[in-house]
């Protein structure tokens, strides 16, 4: 994969400078391993040729989660406030997480268990390997009686988030629930029936604006 400008448009000093931005952006999303190992420092530039680097960089980073590309995103912290919190429970620890946009986020502070059920290596893999590697870049730090999520991370799925906090294959849509005991199924399900009245009531509104004005 390879991004593009019109010649004349990039110097070797833009190049290092979006190389220094994504490398710190990458390592503090922790979202897979990196090979370069190096920190390459910030070149020194313009205030003009800075502005245009950040918005080449935002650039890059608008088009590649189009392409499957997750290794710079973070939890966005404005969704937390407006999102319905929400906790998983069990073998003696508690997270808390929200749906966003990104996916599900388990908020900093959560708590893991300590050892995976032998089953997860096998029949989910995939998640039980994303759990070690989360425990190795230093996301789940480790603890007496278990892990701490020491950041915020999206996880791609409900179910991902639950399976990486209990250590074994976890139905995320039943495993998370807000403060009343209702499941996250629940609450989707809650959330799509009511869309229907919404979309009434906006129209409504639209085909008779002078009740809005009454």
């Amino acid at each position: 994969m390879c991004f593009v400008a019109a010649p004349g448009q990039l110097n070797k000093a833009h190049v290092q400078f979006l190389e220094a931005n994504l490398v710190h952006l990458a390592k503090a999303a922790k979202r897979m391993p990196l090979e370069n190992g190096n920190a390459p420092a910030e070149p020194t530039l313009s205030e003009a040729d800075r502005a245009d680097m950040l918005v080449f960089r935002q650039n890059m980073l608008g088009v590649l989660p189009v392409l499957g590309v997750q290794a710079f995103e973070q939890a966005p912290p404005a969704a937390a406030a407006a999102a319905t919190l929400l906790t998983c429970r069990g073998k003696g620890v508690l997270a808390t997480g929200y749906e966003s946009s990104q996916g599900f986020v388990v908020k900093a502070g959560s708590h893991a268990v300590a050892e995976s059920v032998p089953s997860m290596q096998q029949h989910v893999r995939g998640m039980f390997e994303l759990r070690q590697e989360l425990i190795g870049n230093g996301v789940l730090a480790a603890e007496a009686s278990g892990y701490r999520f020491a950041q915020d991370y999206a996880f791609t799925s409900p179910s991902t988030a639950a399976a990486v906090v209990l250590g074994r294959s976890a139905n995320g849509r039943i495993e998370w629930k807000d403060a009343q005991g209702r499941t996250l199924k629940e609450l989707q399900a809650q959330e799509l029936s009511t869309r229907p009245q919404r979309r009434i009531a906006t129209a409504a509104r639209a085909s008779n604006p002078a009740s809005c004005d009454a």
